[in-house]
């Protein structure tokens, strides 16, 4: 019985510090609203955890409908990462339950944004429908298709998840300057790709690449801003497939997962070919190089059909 006496307080301090140990090693739970902040997160938290992501594989940051699971999910989750407002629209009113630390990207400092309208003509067409959400001189919220603004994010989410979890924050910090290498070596990768259609003249139905373009000299030749659910009259689509003759050979770009109900109509009989850029990269999976992986593909799939025409 001496012997359980005395062995009891060590037994007791043993259990103590695994508990508090295992405290200090806590999961801190991220959640992104977006694949492409999730995948600069997951570059961040390499080797310890796996953030989440709101938003499912194609679904629209602009007009997304939360599920109650989806609410309780964004208050109680450690630390949440969004867009902002000119892009989340459906975000702001669930965001004033929160007392969790939210971070807009949009709003960091050292973000290098962007604004619609900047060029002379990012349309091809200013008829009924333009795409509102849009607006010339409001902020082209697609940010994380620079580069640029990609090692702030990363270097915000490596404060925040190091004061979260000190016994990890060598290890954010090191994923996170790791990260920025690698884009260092993205960004020699894509100039290289892309020289060989600079110059070339391409469409997109949606403004969604100018960060992108601005970083590796490309510029498209006009925007076909139309809203999924509205057919535009036969005037618009006229005036339309003008420009598209008027270039000649050339691609026009839609998003996955729809295509425009208007894309066949629009190049029937025309030597034009419809690709895909993926600006969100709403399957790639959720690792140190997701981001990487999402920006290659959109270089590729660029270059590919413009060197293919």
């Amino acid at each position: 019985m001496v012997i359980v006496s005395r062995l009891f307080p060590v037994f007791v301090v043993f259990v103590t510090s695994l508990f508090f140990a295992g405290l200090a090693q806590a999961e801190v739970k991220v959640l992104t609203s977006i694949k492409p902040l999730q995948l600069i997160a997951a570059a961040v938290q390499d080797g310890v955890s796996v953030p989440e992501v709101l938003l499912p594989p194609g679904a629209s940051p602009h007009n997304f409908a939360l599920r109650p699971s989806d609410v309780r999910r964004v208050q109680s989750v450690e630390l949440l990462y969004w867009i902002g407002p000119d892009m989340e629209t459906f975000l702001p009113r669930v965001l004033k339950g929160r007392t969790a630390p939210t971070v807009a990207v949009q709003d960091l400092p050292g973000m290098k944004l962007r604004r619609f309208g900047e060029d002379s003509h990012s349309h091809a067409d200013e008829a009924d429908e333009h795409d509102h959400d849009h607006r010339p001189g409001s902020v082209d919220a697609h940010l994380w298709l620079s580069t640029v603004n990609a090692r702030v994010i990363a270097a915000r989410m490596a404060a925040d998840l190091s004061a979260a979890d000190p016994a990890n924050a060598e290890r954010y910090q090191s994923n996170a300057k790791a990260f920025a290498g690698r884009l260092d070596a993205l960004d020699a990768r894509l100039k290289k790709r892309l020289a060989s259609v600079d110059g070339k003249p391409y469409f997109v139905f949606h403004e969604a690449f100018d960060y992108f373009e601005d970083a590796y000299g490309l510029k498209h030749a006009g925007v076909f801003s139309v809203a999924a659910e509205v057919q535009p009259g036969a005037q618009h689509v006229a005036a339309m497939r003008t420009r598209l003759q008027e270039v000649g050979k050339t691609c026009v770009f839609s998003e996955p997962p729809l295509r425009p109900r208007l894309a066949e109509t629009l190049v029937a009989g025309l030597p034009v070919k419809l690709a895909e850029l993926d600006a969100l990269g709403g399957y790639t999976p959720a690792t140190a190089q997701g981001y990487e992986q999402v920006l290659d593909k959109l270089g590729s799939d660029l270059a590919g059909c413009l060197e293919a025409l």
